[in-house]
């Protein structure tokens, strides 16, 4: 069993259908987990228990945080063959990564990645064909329609047999 940090964007049912919508086309884990940021990348090094609780510590008095996603990038995984567009947020850019941050310290510290940068994102398209990738990009960026919303939770997941399971729901106060 891995264990995570994910946060569920809170944004209008439209935005949410709309993204959905481009992930059943595009995104193999559609129907493993819904649209949202990952915030502690999957580890088995500590217990449940320790993890929820340092997880706790670490969100407690973090303030909800607005998101604005205005633009769609593409990158190449550096830990696959795979091509992903990435939904990036403007507004929350910050935010978000001082919280991943702040996430890493403490019994988290020995597990952070800095060979890969963190990037706050929505994943919308994964595919071998960074073409694929590009096109959707493409399609978001023409639409011009920045989906404004909240986080407001930080959820605790465990992740076994291609199944999310939220463990705890941190609220963000």
């Amino acid at each position: 069993m891995a264990l995570l940090t994910l946060s569920y964007p809170i944004i209008a049912q439209s935005d949410h259908d709309w993204i959905q919508a481009i992930r059943a086309q595009h995104d193999p884990q559609v129907e493993i987990v819904a649209p949202h940021f990952t915030l502690v990348f999957p580890t088995s090094s500590h217990t449940q228990e320790a993890f929820v609780e340092h997880a706790r510590a670490q969100v407690q008095g973090q303030q909800p945080i607005a998101i604005t996603l205005a633009r769609a990038t593409v990158l190449k995984d550096q830990l696959s063959p795979y091509t992903h567009t990435f939904l990036v947020p403007d507004q929350g850019f910050s935010d978000l990564n001082k919280l991943h941050d702040k996430l890493y310290t403490g019994i988290l510290a020995k597990d952070l990645q800095l060979d890969i940068p963190f990037i706050p994102h929505i994943t919308i398209a994964s595919s071998l064909d960074p073409q694929v990738c590009k096109r959707v990009a493409d399609e978001f960026n023409r639409r011009n329609h920045p989906i404004c919303g909240f986080i407001r939770l930080v959820d605790v997941v465990s992740f076994t047999d291609q199944r999310v399971t939220t463990l705890e729901k941190i609220a963000l106060k």
